[in-house]
């Protein structure tokens, strides 16, 4: 009696793990909304300001990147480095560390959000935030 309980007791406990399955729409829209890049196709960038990084990846494509903080001098700068954690794409901030040269040395400033800006957002960019 005690075995057939926990048996009944154990199919309940895996059938309110299980999910339903995705719909084909929710699936779409969910690759659509998640862009990933490599981190070595980045060959621009334009930091608007110490929070704000535009990435140009390949020939037009464009990436907002949001900081969590201040990135001291990070405006100034002539160069950056993208890395990547746990593999070389990156698809949303906790993806990404923009590695910069500090008032101190070299900083790693952590990206919150990964942004593919489309087309016509990326015209529309002032020239001076264009990557």
């Amino acid at each position: 009696m005690i075995k057939a309980f926990v048996g009944v007791t154990g199919a309940f406990a895996l059938a309110a793990c299980t999910t339903p399955p995705a719909s084909d729409a929710a699936v779409a829209a969910s690759n659509s909304a998640r862009s990933c890049f490599w981190a070595n196709s980045a060959n621009g960038f334009n930091a608007v300001d110490e929070r704000t990084v535009y990435v140009r990846v390949g020939v037009r494509d464009v990436y907002k990147l949001d900081l969590f903080a201040r990135c001291p001098d990070i405006d100034w700068n002539q160069a950056i480095g993208l890395v990547s954690r746990g593999g070389n794409s990156i698809c949303s901030g906790l993806d990404a560390t923009i590695i910069t040269k500090g008032p101190f040395g070299p900083q790693r400033c952590e990206v919150r959000t990964v942004t593919k800006l489309t087309p016509e957002e990326a015209a529309a960019l002032p020239p001076k935030s264009k990557p």
